[in-house]
């Protein structure tokens, strides 16, 4: 699947800044990038390699006080839509070093919290069967709500409150696979059926010695989505930090099948 990637950014700062950006479609197994461009006006540019070496990220100076940004990317999708049933979850002893960091808690992924629950629920299955098992459990458990949670949302309290937008439900899917010992991380990625239009996230588990992509919101399939970067949850894969405070002036995320 080939899908044109659009995206808008306006910001005002208080005086000149620094930003960290991940917007950039990867260049990684499964996505080819036909053709890109950026415009950055106004500021200097460095590129570092981005988490797990998946993509790239960007640091910008900005030299006044606004940034105005534009990507544009034609992206021909190559993986395949993969059924996780049937796929196999490594043991522990044979989990590789490139996957063994995405099997421990973070920021916002308090795994250790759902040993139990996860234990109980899911514990009669195992590898790909498992992961979809609880795949699908969180979309149906979960609504998907705009505005119900906010950067600080952590994962105990969409588990409570059982709503969020789309790192909520990565998040929960992360925490739960990793609480069954199976490596799992967040992923930003472009997807053309992502309602409202945004950046989105998801997640991306360890199975058959490879990496899997898995929405559990249910709007994108691996065979639609252009990953962006890779990490242990969304503080990882943030499109944006901003050293000082940041105004938004104007947001666009337009993705959509060529």
């Amino acid at each position: 699947m080939r899908i044109n990637v659009d995206v808008t950014m306006h910001y005002r700062f208080a005086c000149p800044n620094t930003v960290f950006l991940a917007l950039e479609a990867a260049h990684t197994d499964g996505q080819e990038i036909v053709e890109e461009q950026m415009r950055f006006d106004d500021a200097v540019l460095t590129r570092i390699s981005g988490d797990a070496g998946v993509g790239q990220r960007i640091w910008g100076q900005v030299q006044g006080t606004e940034m105005r940004l534009e990507y544009r990317a034609l992206v021909d999708v190559t993986r395949t839509n993969e059924d996780l049933l049937g796929l196999e979850a490594a043991p522990l002893h044979r989990i590789p070093a490139e996957a063994v960091a995405y099997l421990r808690p973070s920021r916002y992924c308090q795994s250790d919290k759902f040993t139990t629950f996860v234990a109980k629920r899911f514990g009669h299955l195992a590898g790909g069967e498992k992961v979809a098992a609880i795949r699908d459990w969180i979309e149906e458990e979960l609504s998907y709500v705009p505005g119900s949670s906010d950067a600080d949302t952590n994962v105990l309290e969409t588990f409570a409150g059982r709503q969020g937008v789309c790192r909520d439900y990565a998040h929960l899917l992360c925490a739960m696979v990793r609480a069954a010992n199976i490596p799992a991380r967040m992923v930003a990625a472009y997807g053309p059926d992502v309602t409202p239009q945004d950046f989105h996230a998801v997640g991306q588990v360890w199975l058959n010695d490879a990496w899997h992509l898995v929405d559990p919101t249910g709007m994108c399939t691996s065979d639609s989505m252009a990953v962006i970067a890779v990490g242990r949850d969304a503080y990882d894969i943030a499109f944006m930090e901003s050293q000082a405070p940041a105004e938004l002036l104007w947001l666009s995320v337009q993705v959509a099948r060529a």
